[in-house]
């Protein structure tokens, strides 16, 4: 029985058209014939009628209905004007200024601009020299065509070709974090970035060339420079996301906007040169035996208090963590719902409103992880994955993690060698593209004394196990750690990698709650073995764990939760037991990693959000 999934069942459907309701439909084609996918000219003509007096207010959103879109509308919003959305061409003639925020796979996104004329309107409207934004995929799409899934045809509007990063060279791809730009024209719209960090997530890329070069407006260097922006006249574009670049992102669609607004900020003295460490800020969510949904944290996975209640450990409300990290300086808010399911992740419609909520005063990309995989509820309605996500998506979420449905199609791809493409992770890839979807590795040591005793790859660890031994392996969970199954972290890496994982996320259960440092052999060997970023978990006590993981791995990101926000039993020097606040903030993290010479994005009161420095900061229970 299929289900109909919040009023969009059609989402996913080939034979999917755009939609003029509030709900946006995203349309999906098999990948059967992409060489011949291109931009369509249907040769109407459209007359644009004279806008509305409030029409300043106004900015008009192509939204096509894939990805997080929702923040780019609430940074709209924040900053004072009202949308309307594009149901069919006329609504893009008709824009006083348009925004085109590109969410997704490039192939997917030229079926719906191939799709009732909006293509054809959008270049009409470009071509006429309006106000245009492109943001990511929105810049992409001007170009000739793409090698995502291709080669696909593209508006052909800028001469050159949207290939894939190299990642023979060392670098990760995808190419996801801060990084620093290089403006090379004026651009009116970037004046306010100067030598500051700006949030990237992409695969694909354009790269500089003379047929090009009067276009580009600022180039980004990842081993070799690539188009960050281009701007002629009023139309720009940029492939890094202003919604999820904090302040400094808000200034981009403050200038844009509001073009003859002048800064009243003094220039932020950063030195952003390359791609810097993220610091991550992870909240354990799940509902308590009330039934509220709280912030939790766990020792090695258990979260519950060691009292005659036993009750869930509540450390305050997941909204208000999350916008005061974002004060704070995180550079990325990650959400793991741990509440077990028993019926239909989607009904746990607060998850949903805390995602909802929390975008709307948080510029910085959100991860939610949990319950993705195909569902069938007890009323008989499947909901594949890929539906999942797409909710998660649609209300707010920029990234999704996915642990145990992750794990099973790794085995399986390693017993079968085939990629199925049925697998969540490679559906959510194909349709987001792999730079939305995070695999999270939740693995146990197991020591050994000799390392031919297993099938799986071992090393030898740094601190020898509980009976000397010299090595390990690292057998993944599933379940929240409470199932063990017969593939290793190494293998499991490398298998998802392949199935389209963006980013690997290592969780090591040994290490969570103990505070005494990351797993750095585990780390170490999977940041090694794979090209996408790595990111670091479980077990950060100190600022200093930060810089070791950073100088002695390849992982890309650290991420915490217990050193930010729990106050940590201690044993004191009389070997009592003293409750002491030991929570570490964000800022000394980064302090302390730019002290050692780590790249990091560093917060000054000047780049603080504008509503933020007239508030007084939050007490957090």
């Amino acid at each position: 029985m299929a289900a109909t999934l919040f009023g969009s069942s059609q989402m996913m459907s080939a034979a999917s058209s755009y939609s003029s309701s509030s709900s946006r439909v995203f349309v999906h084609r098999d990948n059967t014939d992409r060489k011949n996918l291109m931009f369509k000219s249907t040769n109407f003509s459209i007359r644009a009628h004279s806008s509305s007096s409030s029409g300043e207010s106004v900015v008009t959103l192509l939204d096509y209905g894939a990805g997080n879109v929702r923040s780019v509308r609430n940074a709209i919003r924040h900053l004072g004007y009202d949308i309307k959305d594009v149901n069919r061409p006329e609504d893009i003639l008709n824009a006083n200024r348009l925004i085109f925020p590109g969410v997704g796979a490039f192939a997917p996104a030229m079926d719906v601009l191939n799709h009732n004329g909006l293509g054809e309107a959008l270049m009409e409207y470009i071509k006429s020299d309006r106000p245009f934004l492109g943001i990511c995929l929105g810049l992409q799409l001007l170009f000739e065509s793409s090698e995502e899934n291709g080669p696909v045809k593209g508006l052909g509007l800028i001469p050159g070709v949207v290939g894939r990063f190299d990642s023979s060279n060392g670098f990760r791809v995808p190419h996801i974090g801060w990084h620093a730009l290089k403006i090379v024209k004026d651009s009116e719209i970037l004046d306010d970035v100067g030598n500051r960090h700006v949030y990237f997530v992409h695969s694909y890329r354009a790269m500089p060339s003379d047929d090009n070069k009067e276009w580009i407006s600022s180039v980004c260097n990842y081993g070799e420079d690539f188009i960050a922006s281009i701007r002629r006249g009023n139309v720009h574009a940029v492939q890094f996301h202003p919604e999820k670049s904090g302040d400094v992102g808000l200034s981009v669609l403050r200038r844009f906007l509001h073009p003859t607004s002048a800064t009243t900020r003094k220039a932020i003295d950063q030195k952003a040169s390359k791609l810097a460490k993220r610091v991550i800020a992870c909240l354990d969510v799940r509902t308590n035996d009330k039934g509220d949904l709280v912030v939790t944290k766990g020792d090695q996975y258990d979260v519950r208090e060691h009292t005659e209640e036993n009750a869930v450990r509540n450390l305050g409300k997941p909204v208000e963590f999350a916008r005061q990290y974002y004060k704070d300086g995180a550079d990325e808010v990650s959400f793991l719902n741990i509440t077990g399911f028993r019926d239909f992740p989607l009904g746990d419609l607060p998850m949903l409103q805390v995602l909802r909520y929390t975008s709307e005063n948080v510029f910085v990309p959100l991860t939610v992880g949990g319950g993705i995989q195909d569902f069938t509820d007890a009323n008989g309605w499947h909901y594949t994955s890929l539906e999942v996500a797409s909710e998660y998506f649609r209300s707010g979420a920029d990234k999704v993690s996915i642990g145990s449905d992750a794990v099973y199609a790794a085995e399986e791809y390693i017993r079968t060698g085939v990629k199925t493409g049925r697998t969540s992770l490679e559906q959510i890839s194909r349709v987001y593209g792999n730079q939305a979807v995070v695999v999270s590795i939740d693995p146990r040591r197991v020591y050994l004394k000799n390392p031919d005793d297993v099938e799986f790859k071992t090393i030898r660890v740094t601190n020898p196990g509980p009976n000397g031994e010299e090595y390990a392996w690292y057998q993944c969970t599933v379940n929240g750690g409470r199932e063990g199954r017969p593939i290793g972290a190494y293998e499991l890496a490398k298998a998802v990698e392949e199935l389209g994982a963006g980013e690997i996320l290592l969780n090591c259960i040994d290490c969570d709650g103990q505070g005494k440092g990351f797993d750095l052999d585990l780390i170490k060997l999977i940041s090694d073995a794979v090209s996408v970023p790595v990111i670091a978990s479980s077990g950060a006590g100190a600022v200093e764990h930060f810089s070791d993981v950073f100088k002695k791995t390849n992982a890309s990101a650290a991420l915490a939760a217990g050193i930010f926000h729990r106050k940590e039993l201690v044993k004191a020097a009389t070997d009592s037991i003293a409750q002491v606040e030991s929570t570490v903030p964000i800022q000394s993290v980064k302090e302390h990693l730019l002290k050692e010479g780590i790249e990091v994005r560093m917060l000054t009161t000047d780049s603080l959000p504008h509503d933020v420095q007239s508030e007084k900061v939050a007490a957090i229970r």
